[in-house]
C-alpha cells in the first residue's frame, strides 16, 4: 500500500519507540491524517509475520471504517461485534462492548493491541481489556491525546509520538482551510454547573434553546455556508430534535443521527450521497465520521472540552471536490474558548490538553471594536484599538455572526470610523443587529484614547 511520507514516518517512530523500551506508545495525528491507514499498514506487517493483532474500536461506524481500510490494504481480518464472532484470521477488529463480554473465551492473546480513538482508553471497559493481557504491547491512535475531561493518558500510554500538524496537512492539501464565523458575544454560561469538567448537559441545552443565544442558525447557514452539507452539534437529544424541527420548516433537508437511531446506516448513507443537507446530532459523529462532503460544522453545544471541540470541527476539514473552505459556524463561543483548529498545542501524557481557561490565555482574541480575531496581543492589528484580556465568560447578546479573520474586516472598520458620534454608532449597531452596548464601548474607548 502507498503511504504518505508522514504516515511512513509515524510507523518508523512507533517502531523506534518499541526498540527504545516503550510498551504503549500513543500516536497523535489530526483528523484527516489517515490514522486508520497507518494502523492498517501496521496490521498488515503483523499478519505477514504470522502474528495476531487486535484492533479495538467503540462504535459500529468505526468497525465498518476500520474493516474497509484493512480490506483496501489487503489484510484478511475478522470482526468481533454484535452478531459477529470473528473469522479465523490473525487480525481482528473488535467492538469494546462485545469483546468485554467474550474475554474469557479467547484462549490465545494477541501479539499487539491497536486502540482507535485512544482518548477513550482510560475508561473502565477499555482498561479491563488492557489489563486482561498486561504484557501485550499497545499502540494508541488519536487526534486528541486527552480524556474528554482534559486529563492526561499517562496511566495508559508511556510515550507520546506527534504526527503531522494541521497546518502542515492544510498546506499540503490534505485538509481544507477553515473559515470561522462567530457572534460578537456568546451566551452567559456562568450559572451553568460543571460535571466531569464540562457544562452540565441539561442546563446547557436549556440555555441553547433560547433564540437570543443561538441566533437564527438557519439564516446564518443559508448566508454563510451556501449549499454545503452541514453537521449540527447539539447539547442533548431534546435540543437536537428542536434544531431538526426548525430546519424542517424550511426547504433544507435534515435528519437526526443519535445513539438510539435504528436506521443509522441509512441516515449516514443519505447524507453521504447528498440527499440530506443537514445532519443533526449530539455526539454520534464527533469521532470517526469520514464523509469529506461535509463542509460545514454548526456548533450549538458549548463545551469546556478541547478534545470534543477539535473532534467536532475535524469532521468538516477533509477536502472534497468544490470545497474551498471548511465553514465553522460557532454560535457558542467554542473557538474563542479553545482557539483555532490549526493551533499548535503542547499535548502531554501527564497533563492532557492545554487548559482553556484559568492560568492559560485563550489562543484567540476578538477585538471589541471591529470584531477581528487574532492571536493574543494588547493592540488589535486591524484597527489599533486597545484590547484587554477577554473575560472568562462572555455575556449573552443577540447578533449577526461575524467572520473571524486573522487580519481584520476592512469594511466594518470603515463603517465604524465614519460613525463619529454616539448616536451614529448606535445607528450602526442597530443596522448590524448589535446590542447598544457595542456602540457605548466603542465610544468610551475613543474617549479614553483622545
Amino acid at each position: 500500500m502507498n503511504l504518505r511520507p508522514y504516515q511512513q514516518q509515524a510507523i518508523n517512530d512507533l517502531r523506534a519507540a518499541f526498540r527504545n523500551g516503550a510498551r504503549a506508545p500513543l500516536l497523535v495525528a489530526p483528523t484527516g491524517a489517515g490514522k486508520t491507514v497507518i494502523f492498517s499498514a501496521i496490521a498488515k506487517a503483523i499478519a505477514a509475520k504470522g502474528r495476531n493483532g487486535l484492533v479495538l474500536v467503540h462504535r459500529r461506524e468505526l468497525i465498518t471504517q476500520a474493516s474497509r481500510k484493512l480490506t483496501d490494504a489487503g489484510v484478511a481480518h475478522g470482526m468481533i461485534a454484535a452478531g459477529m464472532d470473528g473469522a479465523n484470521a490473525s487480525i481482528q477488529v473488535a467492538s469494546v462492548q462485545t469483546l468485554i463480554r467474550r474475554l474469557q473465551k479467547i484462549t490465545t492473546p494477541p501479539d499487539l493491541i491497536i486502540i482507535d480513538e485512544a482518548h477513550h482508553a482510560a475508561a473502565g471497559s477499555w482498561q479491563a481489556i488492557i489489563n486482561h493481557w498486561p504484557d501485550v504491547p499497545l499502540i494508541g491512535v488519536t487526534a486528541t491525546p486527552c480524556r474528554l475531561d482534559g486529563k492526561g493518558l499517562g496511566n495508559v500510554f508511556d510515550t507520546l509520538i506527534e504526527g503531522p500538524s494541521v497546518q502542515l496537512l492544510t498546506s499540503a492539501g490534505y485538509l481544507s482551510p477553515a473559515r470561522i464565523y462567530a457572534p460578537p458575544m456568546v451566551a452567559d454560561l456562568s450559572g451553568i454547573k460543571r460535571r466531569a469538567g464540562d457544562y452540565a448537559i441539561d442546563q446547557a441545552a436549556d440555555a441553547m434553546t433560547r433564540p437570543t443565544v443561538t441566533g437564527d442558525a438557519i439564516k446564518h447557514y443559508r448566508t454563510l455556508a451556501g449549499d454545503q452539507q452541514a453537521i449540527a452539534f447539539c447539547c442533548s437529544i431534546n435540543h437536537a430534535v428542536s434544531v431538526r424541527d426548525s430546519f424542517a420548516t424550511t426547504d433544507i433537508s435534515s435528519e437526526l443521527l443519535l445513539g438510539n437511531t435504528s436506521d443509522r446506516d441509512a441516515v449516514v448513507g443519505r447524507f453521504a450521497n447528498g440527499e440530506t443537507r443537514i445532519l443533526v446530532t449530539v455526539d454520534v459523529v464527533s469521532e470517526g465520521f469520514d464523509i469529506p462532503a461535509a463542509g460545514c460544522a454548526i456548533l450549538l453545544r458549548p463545551t469546556q472540552s478541547l478534545g470534543l471541540y477539535l473532534q467536532q470541527v475535524g469532521r468538516v476539514l477533509r477536502p472534497a471536490p468544490g470545497k474551498v473552505h471548511a465553514i465553522i459556524l460557532d454560535h457558542v463561543g467554542n473557538v474563542t474558548r479553545h482557539g483555532w483548529p490549526d493551533d499548535v498545542r503542547p499535548w502531554s501524557l501527564e497533563h492532557g490538553a492545554p487548559r482553556a481557561s484559568g492560568s492559560a490565555a485563550p489562543s484567540v482574541r476578538t477585538c471589541p471594536e471591529c470584531f477581528a480575531a487574532f492571536k493574543p496581543a494588547p493592540i488589535c492589528p486591524c484597527c489599533g484599538a486597545q484590547c484587554a484580556a477577554p473575560p472568562r465568560e462572555l455575556k449573552q447578546v443577540a447578533g449577526e455572526l461575524q467572520e473571524l479573520k486573522r487580519e481584520g474586516i476592512r469594511q466594518r472598520v470603515k463603517e465604524r470610523k465614519k460613525a463619529r458620534t454616539l448616536p451614529e454608532l448606535l445607528a450602526v449597531a442597530k443596522e448590524r443587529g448589535y446590542a447598544p452596548g457595542w456602540a457605548h464601548r466603542v465610544h468610551n474607548a475613543r474617549q479614553q484614547r483622545a
